[in-house]
């Protein structure tokens, strides 16, 4: 009787199995434009495991535009706080913020990111975090600048003569008026934001499969080149277009402030 199931169950199982392998194989390093073996038609191809690349892409683009739009904001926030209060404070607090963000300026911003990556062990969190805290000296400079020249201005002096306190003096008059730069500046920050996650998850520092991002989806084509190109093009292309358009939209809120008279 055992061998009796045995033989009915054992040829069954073995041409599931071939089935199942034959579906991967028709599904994999699919070109663009082009049908699979099952008849499903893929936009942007398959990569070497039968996954669609445009799925994934999109899937890669909600944790690459996140990464960057989130470590930037922290930098921004980060750089602003510490802008604002140094070009308020001045003095000693003013001098210890500045040969700080220029220390930092004088290590390589990749550098950093090199070594607090390997120390801390890849992930998003530990990503962001690190984004947030070696991007935000040049957000700083600028709000520090700006804050000086704006404190000095005669309506400042006249709300410091009519007895409003200095905190709330900073927070509805000097501050929105120095804060042009600033945003010009975090939007600029989110495109190398974005390039800086995706050499780190290249580099496999960053995002770690199988969550998917542009830079490992990069890392992952690589060794498809000759073969199968579009597996390592089509992120590329993607973070290409984004990191431009993130660029083209800093130069236009640049251009915006100027005309509008920002500091």
């Amino acid at each position: 009787m055992a061998m009796t199931l045995a033989a009915i169950l054992v040829p069954a199982l073995a041409s599931d199995g071939a089935r199942d392998i034959g579906d991967v194989l028709s599904t994999r390093l699919v070109a663009p434009f082009s049908r699979d073996g099952r008849g499903v038609w893929h936009l942007l191809g398959t990569d070497a495991f039968g996954r669609d690349l445009l799925v994934r892409l999109w899937t890669g683009a909600r944790i690459s535009l996140g990464v960057g739009v989130t470590g930037s904001a922290l930098s921004g926030v980060l750089g602003v706080a510490l802008g604002a209060l140094a070009g308020w404070r001045g003095g000693l607090v003013d001098r210890a913020i500045v040969a700080v963000g220029d220390a930092l300026l004088a290590i390589p911003r990749l550098v950093l990111l090199l070594v607090i990556a390997s120390l801390w062990g890849p992930g998003l969190g530990v990503v962001i975090t690190v984004l947030g805290l070696t991007g935000w000296m040049s957000v700083m400079r600028l709000v520090r600048a700006d804050v000086q020249g704006v404190r000095e201005l005669a309506y400042v002096e006249g709300a410091h003569a009519l007895g409003v306190p200095s905190w709330r003096v900073l927070r509805r008059h000097v501050l929105p008026n120095a804060m042009g730069s600033a945003l010009v500046a975090i939007t600029l920050g989110i495109g190398n934001a974005i390039l800086l996650e995706s050499g780190l998850s290249f580099l496999g520092l960053g995002i770690q499969p199988p969550a998917s991002s542009w830079g490992n989806m990069i890392a992952g084509g690589r060794e498809w080149l000759l073969v199968a190109p579009w597996i390592a093009l089509v992120p590329g292309v993607a973070l290409v277009i984004t990191v431009v358009a993130c660029t083209v939209l800093g130069d236009a809120l640049g251009d915006h402030d100027a005309r509008r008279g920002l500091p």
